[in-house]
């Protein structure tokens, strides 16, 4: 069996294979070289069910919602996604000065750290009238960490945008995801999503967390905290560019 799938898996011109007898899928032949290399035998590419062995990558949070979150845009594709704080890894200093650039360090450090592939994301709210701000520093805009920082930089970013008129308060959620094969990878996978919006006068809504209920989004005459969870999910910047990545492993 093993040596018939080999040959198949070689000669073949196509960029996926289906074997259902076995399970299997099967991206491209350069993935199936390399594994051997590594492991010795195609049998040993495979599970004592038939299903092909995934490759492991490491997610650079702890957030165990991001890494359910990416697990399952990655599953598909042959991954199992771990979390960098499951192998012992610390968090870089972000010292990018775009959302690109902050995630490309913390999807490097990871790599390095952990000799596996290795996926980040950055995200935040860029407000026009503020000259982007709080972009980076959308987590902690107010200068404080914690359960109260949520809430403080709302706080403050209400403050900064109070003598702003309605058409001037323009804002949108922006999330970039970056993959490496390796620390060295020339050629990441960058993924983008944006979601446009206004900051509403007054907070509004219960659902979600940091400026959600601060960001009215047009389309849905509400903000994001207003939405149900499930809602949020099919519309926001992260779904947006988890929907990107998709298509550009595809």
């Amino acid at each position: 069996m093993w040596s018939a799938l080999l040959y198949a898996l070689l000669l073949s011109n196509f960029h996926t294979l289906f074997f259902p007898q076995y399970k299997l899928k099967v991206c491209n032949r350069s993935d199936i070289i390399a594994e051997l290399s590594v492991k010795g035998s195609i049998k040993d590419l495979f599970t004592e069910k038939g299903a092909m062995m995934k490759q492991k990558i490491v997610l650079a949070t702890g957030n165990q919602g991001k890494v359910r979150e990416m697990a399952d845009v990655l599953a598909e594709f042959g991954f199992e996604v771990v979390a960098q704080t499951d192998l012992g890894i610390d968090s870089p200093e972000e010292t990018g000065l775009t959302f690109v650039e902050n995630a490309i360090l913390k999807a490097r450090y990871a790599a390095q750290k952990s000799g596996l592939p290795a996926i980040a994301d950055d995200s935040g709210l860029v407000v026009s009238a503020l000259n982007g701000a709080p972009g980076l520093y959308s987590a902690r805009y107010a200068g404080i960490e914690g359960e109260h920082a949520d809430a403080k930089n709302r706080e403050k970013l209400l403050a900064e945008l109070v003598n702003v008129p309605v058409n001037e308060r323009h804002a949108k959620f922006v999330s970039c995801i970056v993959m490496l094969q390796h620390e060295t990878d020339p050629s990441p996978i960058i993924a983008e999503g944006e979601c446009h919006g206004t900051i509403a006068f007054s907070e509004s809504g219960a659902n979600g967390f940091g400026y959600d209920s601060l960001f009215f989004y047009p389309e849905t005459s509400c903000t994001f905290a207003e939405l149900e969870t499930s809602e949020k999910k099919k519309i926001s910047h992260r779904a947006r560019a988890l929907a990107v990545l998709k298509e550009r492993l595809k």
